[in-house]
């Protein structure tokens, strides 16, 4: 079967293939970055979003999330997407379509996805207008990158399997995944082309969504994000410019399933994969929708999201599935058509109050369960 990672291998040099451009994978040193104060100088690299690039370019790459320079997924992505989404519905624990089971939506990632997405579960736990069956689980964990669980024997999966039991789910109710992940000290090769570790990273998120493929026999979407900015990082863990590049890496894997990569092969019941929100802005310098990233947004390692970091992606979170076409119909509960809306306070409690039926194709009543807050 042809993937990327066998791709890689039989290149020398970079070249384009099937709008895919590929190179050999070079293995990553083992050198650990040192501790420092976040560079609050770092206020903007100069680069341009890629759902702002347009025509401008990147290295010679065009703009846009998907191919051919758009921010939307070609119509017949989508359709996929929309179809597949009409399959997600409440499950039990074999996955089997029963009216009081469960959708879960699960984190897949490293330790800024657990902060972030442990952030938008609370703030999911306020949101009274989901979906009853909705069941958001936190699989991200701290130092588990790209490179690391795209082993199917990773300690990484273990976890995952004992938050879902906490939560009171099992694989076979996981419909949905928000994937977010990168690679520790991405340019520790030396190499003054960043290109190839984006390409790495392509590799490895292909990886892990064939792992999420075999584990969880629902899964029918895949929503992926690059990493937010970093250009306070005061160290070589994930600095600029491999989390903007990790983008890139994104919208490869995506494109890679478009032009039609065995591996990825909806047909043959790989998940459909989308971008989930876009979270990267140029630091200060505000993107047309407002988002811009403040050193006070991030730890004292320019790099882990602080608390106000994390609400920044909670909130980009909530607003995207409650309007994506592939997703609303599934997050939210049934009723009138939903827009974003500003944070709710946070509740002591994580279980939201059953709701009756009002005339949609998921049954109702069921509830949420929310697993314990635990970030690790």
């Amino acid at each position: 079967m042809v993937t990327l990672e066998a791709a890689f291998a039989r290149m020398a040099r970079p070249v384009a293939v099937g709008g895919l451009l590929l190179l050999v994978a070079a293995g990553l040193g083992a050198v650990s970055p040192i501790a420092r104060a976040a560079d609050c100088s770092g206020t903007e690299t100069g680069m341009t979003p890629l759902d702002a690039l347009g025509t401008e370019g990147y290295k010679g790459l065009p703009g846009g999330l998907y191919p051919g320079g758009q921010d939307q997924p070609p119509r017949s992505h989508a359709r996929l997407a929309e179809t597949r989404a009409g399959r997600i519905l409440p499950r039990d624990a074999s996955g089997a379509p029963d009216p009081s089971g469960a959708v879960v939506l699960l984190s897949i990632g490293m330790s800024n996805t657990t902060q972030e997405f442990s952030t938008f579960r609370r703030l999911a736990a306020g949101d009274p207008r989901l979906h009853p069956a909705l069941s958001i689980v936190d699989g991200a964990q701290g130092g588990q990158t790209a490179a690391d669980i795209r082993d199917p024997a990773a300690r990484f999966w273990e976890v995952v399997d004992q938050r879902l039991s906490a939560a009171g789910n099992t694989a076979a109710q996981v419909q949905a995944i928000w994937l977010k992940s990168a690679n520790r000290q991405p340019g520790a090769d030396g190499n003054p082309d960043t290109l190839p570790a984006a390409r790495r990273l392509a590799a490895d998120l292909e990886a892990v969504v064939g792992v999420a493929g075999q584990r969880y026999p629902n899964l029918q979407l895949i929503f992926l994000s690059s990493r937010i900015y970093a250009g306070y990082a005061s160290s070589s863990l994930n600095p600029e410019p491999y989390a903007y590049e990790s983008g890139l890496a994104v919208r490869w894997l995506i494109e890679a399933q478009i032009d039609g990569t065995p591996a990825l092969d909806p047909a043959a019941g790989a998940p459909i994969l989308l971008w989930g929100p876009y979270l990267w802005a140029d630091g200060l310098r505000p993107r047309a929708d407002g988002l811009q990233w403040a050193c006070e947004d991030f730890q004292a390692d320019g790099t882990h999201p602080s608390d106000s970091g994390r609400a920044k992606v909670a909130e980009l979170l909530m607003a995207f599935f409650k309007t994506d076409a592939a997703s609303h119909g599934w997050f939210m509960a049934p009723g009138p058509t939903a827009s974003p809306t500003p944070p709710t306070a946070e509740p002591s409690a994580t279980r939201l109050p059953t709701r009756g039926p009002v005339g949609t194709p998921i049954p109702a009543p069921v509830h949420l369960y929310l697993p314990r807050l635990v970030d690790r």
